[in-house]
């Protein structure tokens, strides 16, 4: 199995940044589709963006189209997510994920989870 460790989150102000990373660890990175979900206070847990294995091809949800970028780095078994634009609504836990068979895009699609990293966006 794969470990996943997300870093980055914190407290900005709108329309600030941030960048959040998710360091892997155990079985072959190269071998998973990656993805970013966050889970607001009260809401379900939703799909944020995901990246194939080489990272050629991205998907992101409507919501963070044109602000939020998801990257990745094979050498370092690393994947990122620069939100940019930030707006409160985006304020949630986000969770690195992991998926063997496709871009994870749902949660059933997900083969693992980090433990999450906490993003406060104030007016």
């Amino acid at each position: 199995q794969v470990q996943l460790v997300e870093s980055g989150g914190g407290l900005v102000q709108a329309g600030g940044s941030l960048r959040l990373s998710c360091a892997a660890s155990g079985r072959t990175f190269t071998n998973y589709r990656m993805g970013w979900f966050r889970q607001a206070p009260g809401k379900e847990r939703e799909f944020v963006a995901g990246i194939t294995r080489s990272g050629s091809f991205t998907y992101y949800a409507d919501s963070v189209k044109g602000r939020f970028t998801i990257s990745r780095d094979n050498a370092k078994n690393t994947v990122y997510l620069q939100m940019n634009s930030l707006k409160p609504e985006d304020t949630a836990v986000y969770y690195c994920a992991a998926g063997l068979r496709d871009v994870p895009q749902t949660t059933y699609g997900v083969d693992y989870w980090g433990k999450g990293t906490l993003v406060t966006v104030s007016s």
